[in-house]
């Protein structure tokens, strides 16, 4: 087992509006990306970030060696509860994560 940030070129997570987050993880090339499109499980993000399956949006973007991910924020944006109104931090936890 190997953690996703240690293949990925770069993770990144932003804010996607109020409501929701987007993740980006960049390859460096073609073998890198068709290995964390494969290894990576949206029910194991869904589950790393506590939501439902049925809301994450995953996108495998081949010409661009990018996977993408988009998940409800558990705040809306600018709220007292909201953490990270810019998403920026959500990004570490999916480095960490690790894949096959």
């Amino acid at each position: 087992m190997i953690e996703l940030g240690q293949i990925a070129q770069k993770v990144r997570s932003k804010n996607a509006g109020p409501f929701w987050l987007t993740i980006d993880i960049f390859c460096r090339n073609r073998a890198d990306f068709q290995r964390i499109s494969a290894a990576l499980d949206t029910e194991a993000v869904a589950a790393l970030f506590r939501t439902d399956p049925a809301q994450v949006k995953r996108f495998d973007i081949a010409d661009l060696n990018v996977v993408k991910f988009s998940l409800p924020r558990p705040a809306v944006q600018g709220t007292r509860a909201d953490r990270d109104m810019h998403g920026a931090a959500w990004a570490v936890l999916l480095e960490e994560m690790e894949i096959a």
